[in-house]
């Protein structure tokens, strides 16, 4: 699109990316659901606005977060992104029971999506691939979660998910996973309760 300044960006992704995210909603992209699949999920939803879409990112990164007093989550280093994505993808399909309990359906998905985010495998837009293949994997495992629920929480979702994350070499685990379990669990309670009415 050869867009050079930063809110125009932000406004065509805005846009494209919401549609793109609409279409993945109705017509799932199929996969097995491995690191192929996901980069596959990147490549389509950002395709109109980045020409490395479907590539994972060749730097570092640090980010400054707020709920940690300026510290970053430990990212995965570049050269492991590929085999750490490949382990918590693996872990997500292997994990996975149809006779589990909403709360224990709560905690193994919030597991799964917290570990693919920390891989963190994109320069941006990493929150919205992963928890875009993240729910389609969950609707086909019959979980279902409210999408709407993390669409109208999105900045929320970005925090507990960096709160599940907190854990690190020197200080050791500050997490705090139960704000992620919580509002997956409301949202495999609200899609429940949903398909009853």
């Amino acid at each position: 699109m050869d867009i050079r300044e930063k809110n125009l960006l932000d406004e065509a992704e805005a846009d494209y990316v919401t549609y793109w995210l609409k279409e993945i909603a109705i017509k799932p992209l199929y996969g097995t659901y491995d690191y192929a699949h996901l980069l596959q999920m990147r490549h389509y939803i950002f395709q109109d606005i980045f020409e490395w879409a479907g590539q994972q990112r060749k730097l570092n990164i640090y980010k400054e977060e707020p709920v940690l007093g300026g510290l970053s989550v430990a990212y995965s280093d570049v050269l492991d992104i590929r085999k750490d994505a490949e382990y918590a993808l693996r872990e997500m399909r292997e994990k996975h029971e149809n006779n589990m309990n909403i709360h224990e359906a709560a905690l193994q998905f919030s597991d799964s999506l917290a570990k693919l985010w920390k891989v963190h495998p994109f320069r941006e837009g990493g929150m919205r691939t992963t928890i875009t293949f993240c729910f389609q994997f969950a609707d086909e495992i019959d979980l279902n979660p409210n999408r709407e629920l993390f669409e109208q929480n999105a900045q929320y979702v970005r925090t507990t998910l960096v709160a599940y994350n907190a854990v690190f070499d020197d200080m050791g685990a500050i997490s705090k996973p139960e704000y992620l379990i919580k509002i997956v669990e409301d949202a495999l309670t609200g899609s429940r309760s949903k398909g009853q009415n």
